[in-house]
């Protein structure tokens, strides 16, 4: 189903993507590709030209390149950010300055739909003690568990700002551990595996729900005690579970962890300093 003025008018849905090389945006490209849609790929790393693919080498930060990769589009994927724990300063020019800016530059474009790459570390503090039989919520309020947890609540809140004075559809996705295996035996409750992630987002492309929404961003988990029901709401089928890597790990490493936390290790990770991931500064990628 087409977006937005794409449908209306008769021409080829765009879609732009922020981040689109790092590693969320790698993973969900090819699986986002359709008839009849264009990928508008913008990141500071260039990337590969191909059919229904339009790269832009552009900084989110940077308010005029923004809008202008805005032009033309229905829907908004914005991906970009700083995906772990990181210093103070870089995060918040990353992840908070960058969203604004995006947000600011699709309202000014009259893009009706933007899908927010949010994590469950925005809520990391929150305990599976406190969740209801049927899963915890997405629409828990922030706990997060790091300053980069905190700058992803920043995030969510810009997101539900720009729905209720814009009129915008606005999706923050509480992403667990995208990757094509989950990474460490932790990861087995919140794993979200690629062609989930893409069934999420071609959900939030698709839906005719309004305003602003807060979605978990979870596979369907044996392990899982993340409730499902609200992004299922608006299409999301999730089909994958990481019970089938399980025997792959060994008993884990004495270390700090937070068994029964959303955010298990991130609980314990040294404020404002490099956690997992790629360090570089403030560019492209986005995720767990």
């Amino acid at each position: 189903m087409a977006t937005g003025r794409g449908a209306a008018a008769g021409r080829r849905e765009t879609v732009l993507i922020t981040g689109a090389a790092g590693r969320v945006g790698t993973l969900l490209r090819p699986r986002l590709i359709r008839p009849g849609r264009v990928l508008r790929l913008l990141d500071l790393d260039p990337v590969s030209p191909g059919p229904g693919v339009e790269p832009v080498v552009a900084d989110v930060t940077d308010p005029a390149a923004t809008v202008a990769a805005c032009a033309g589009v229905d829907a908004v994927v914005h991906l970009a950010g700083i995906p772990t724990e990181a210093p103070w300063d870089e995060l918040v020019r990353a992840n908070i300055d960058g969203t604004r800016t995006v947000l600011e530059a699709a309202r000014q474009a009259g893009v009706p739909r933007v899908v927010l790459a949010s994590t469950i570390h925005a809520a990391g503090f929150h305990h599976r003690a406190s969740a209801p039989e049927r899963g915890l919520p997405p629409g828990v309020p922030p706990r997060p568990d790091t300053y980069y947890g905190v700058t992803k609540a920043a995030v969510e809140a810009l997101g539900s700002l720009y729905a209720d004075r814009f009129g915008m559809a606005v999706f923050a996705l509480r992403l667990g551990a995208c990757f094509p295996e989950p990474p460490a035996e932790e990861t087995l409750e919140s794993w979200l595996s690629p062609e989930d992630c893409a069934r999420l987002v071609e959900a939030c492309l698709s839906s005719r729900a309004t305003g602003f929404r807060i979605l978990w961003g979870i596979s369907r988990n044996t392990r899982r005690w993340w409730s499902l029901a609200e992004a299922e709401e608006i299409g999301y089928a999730p089909r994958d579970d990481s019970e089938r890597f399980a025997g792959r790990f060994a008993k884990p490493a004495p270390g700090p962890d937070e068994p029964g936390r959303v955010g298990r290790s991130f609980c314990h990770l040294p404020l404002g300093e490099w956690g997992p991931g790629p360090r570089r500064p403030a560019r492209t990628d986005s995720g767990h």
